[in-house]
């Protein structure tokens, strides 16, 4: 299906992976939102588990919520996380669906890539996976997920309907959505909406 978008995917997609980039090179950097361990004890993780995982799990967490908090997780449920950055929320989807549950990460930028696949080798995890995508076109098989999550990441995307329309696409009948993100009740002016610079700062 298509869907007019206010910016250039193409263009957006490049200036995020951009920031992204970033935040997976050089985690301790300044930017415009807040990261790692304080951010994921401010946003409510559970500490324990956060407390277990490697700083390489954790210093490029960049969530702007804590999907989790809406429910945990079930032991043995298949999870997709769009957006999955360094992997930080798709450990600890690991962590509450244990060695019978599955979990795939799903993220366009490299750097991001290599980290989350490394820390996943790391640790030992042979049920999570990363791959490289977007979420307009999520490389997951139809009906797969028994939920999806996401956290500050569908924000980013330009074609939200898109995205919508693969998540349920990912999910089997009876699965939910799980997501943290920034919403704006007012409307945004066009000249705002069309401004590539705004949509990542």
């Amino acid at each position: 299906m298509s869907h007019e978008t206010p910016v250039d995917p193409v263009a957006l997609r490049e200036d995020v992976k951009k920031k992204y980039s970033e935040v997976a090179e050089d985690p301790h950097g300044t930017f415009h939102f807040h990261t790692g361990r304080p951010l994921a004890a401010r946003l409510g993780y559970d500490q324990s588990v956060v407390d277990q995982l490697p700083d390489e799990a954790v210093e490029s967490f960049a969530g702007v919520g804590n999907p989790f908090s809406l429910k945990t997780l079930e032991a043995g449920e298949k999870v997709v996380d769009a957006g999955a950055g360094a992997g930080f929320d798709s450990f600890v989807a690991v962590s509450q669906v244990g060695p019978q549950g599955q979990v795939i990460g799903i993220d366009m930028t490299d750097s991001m890539l290599l980290k989350s696949r490394k820390t996943a080798a790391d640790l030992g995890y042979d049920n999570v996976e990363f791959k490289e995508g977007i979420l307009e076109e999520m490389p997951v098989e139809d009906g797969w997920a028994d939920v999806v999550i996401s956290n500050g990441v569908i924000n980013l995307c330009a074609n939200k309907p898109a995205v919508m329309d693969e998540i349920y696409r990912v999910l089997r009948p009876g699965g939910r959505l799980q997501f943290a993100d920034i919403a704006n009740s007012k409307p945004v002016p066009e000249s705002a909406a069309s401004n590539i610079d705004l949509w990542t700062a």
